[in-house]
């Protein structure tokens, strides 16, 4: 089991993406950002998990950024990659202790798991070549750091070297 314990600045930070920002959740998931996302939500119910929550809620949507019910982060920018800077160089998250903690598909912190429980789920390379696997206990994924790890690894380091 790793060690979740956060930073207490961190640990606050709490985001839901609104629908058009689906790939920017993924990316702060990646970071190990607890980071909400629902490809379709009425504007009310992302103001309500928000307040529940204590998320701040990241929208290109003008309108609902000027509601003022919830704290609200507008974007500008249309692309991800633009997206992601400002909100790491607003929230100061360059260094961000648990880069890909969280699971990026439903946002679970992953737990490390013994190579032997998931053999049977691996594909024939992944188990010559990998010995150190997570999952999330949320969605069942098993995730490894092949090729797919190392480019989304390249990507931030892109984004937070910029």
């Amino acid at each position: 089991m790793r060690n979740f314990h956060h930073s207490a600045e961190h640990n606050s930070l709490k985001f839901i993406a609104d629908c058009h920002l689906g790939k920017l959740a993924k990316y702060l998931r990646l970071l190990g950002i607890d980071t909400l996302y629902f490809q379709h939500i009425e504007d009310d119910e992302l103001l309500q998990i928000a307040n529940d929550e204590d998320r701040t809620i990241l929208t290109r949507d003008r309108s609902l950024s000027q509601r003022k019910k919830a704290p609200v982060f507008f974007l500008e920018a249309k692309e991800t990659q633009a997206q992601l800077k400002t909100v790491i160089d607003h929230y100061k998250l360059k260094v961000h202790p648990f880069p890909f903690s969280r699971c990026i598909v439903c946002n679970t912190p992953l737990q490390v798991i013994e190579k032997e429980k998931v053999l049977d789920r691996l594909p024939e390379k992944v188990k010559k070549y990998f010995d150190y696997f997570e999952y999330c206990p949320t969605c069942d994924r098993i995730y490894w750091r092949g090729d797919h790890y190392r480019h989304m690894k390249a990507y931030l380091d892109q984004v937070l070297e910029s």
